[in-house]
């Protein structure tokens, strides 16, 4: 039998069991996907931190993970940014999904010390709620620079590299790879606070927005464009 006092002991978020997930004191976002949020720390995507998403091929649809996130976040005070995206974000799409884009800042970047630069100034500034960024190489330096301003900031960040050119590990607390076919992304948590095996997930990215008001439609669509 466990002690009253070791049980208590055991509750507390900075201690975990090997064959479970962490449990951690930081806030989190529902990421809108139920079985991935059991699979997550803290229940959802980790303000404070970075994770490393890493694609099969680009072009998945590995935006669509992070809409529910967008669309969330859109209604705090805080900026969504979105730095040196592959492609130009599809206004009427994010609008549908509830994404106020008056919130949302699409940055243009001219080289990927650029794309850096402007990745760990957003998280450092404290006024982002989350910055979804694709630079062309993430190395070990870079995404422990990054992992830091997002604990400076308390913002959360998703970092886009293709999985063939991933390093063989990573600082960032989470990491994950991504694959798709027919409307479906396939999520494989690689790294996590915690330890145990995960399962992969096959989420319907496409699923639509119930509680979004269809007026939504009507409404002009308009991204801020920024360049660095």
């Amino acid at each position: 039998f466990m002690s009253s006092a070791l049980q208590t002991l055991l509750q507390n978020p900075a201690i975990w069991r090997g064959s479970e997930p962490a449990r951690v004191a930081l806030p989190s976002i529902a990421t809108g996907f139920p079985a991935l949020d059991r699979e997550l720390p803290g229940g959802g995507w980790p303000r404070g931190a970075i994770a490393e998403v890493l694609n099969e091929r680009a072009g998945i649809g590995e935006l669509s993970l992070f809409v529910p996130l967008l669309a969330r976040l859109s209604a705090e005070p805080g900026w969504l940014m979105l730095i040196a995206p592959r492609w130009i974000p599809y206004a009427p799409a994010l609008i549908a999904r509830g994404v106020r884009l008056s919130k949302l800042v699409v940055v243009n970047t001219q080289s990927d010390k650029d794309t850096m630069w402007a990745t760990e100034q957003s998280l450092r500034a404290g006024n982002c709620s989350a910055v979804l960024a694709w630079p062309h190489t993430l190395d070990e330096r870079g995404l422990r620079r990054l992992q830091l301003a997002a604990e400076a900031g308390g913002s959360f960040a998703a970092l886009f590299g293709e999985a063939s050119h991933a390093a063989p590990s990573s600082p960032a607390p989470l990491r994950i790879r991504l694959g798709g076919s027919q409307n479906r992304l396939s999520v494989k948590i690689l790294k996590r606070r915690g330890s145990g095996l995960t399962p992969t997930l096959w989420l319907d990215t496409e699923a639509p927005r119930a509680d979004v008001p269809a007026r939504v439609s009507r409404l002009r669509p308009s991204l801020a464009f920024a360049s660095v």
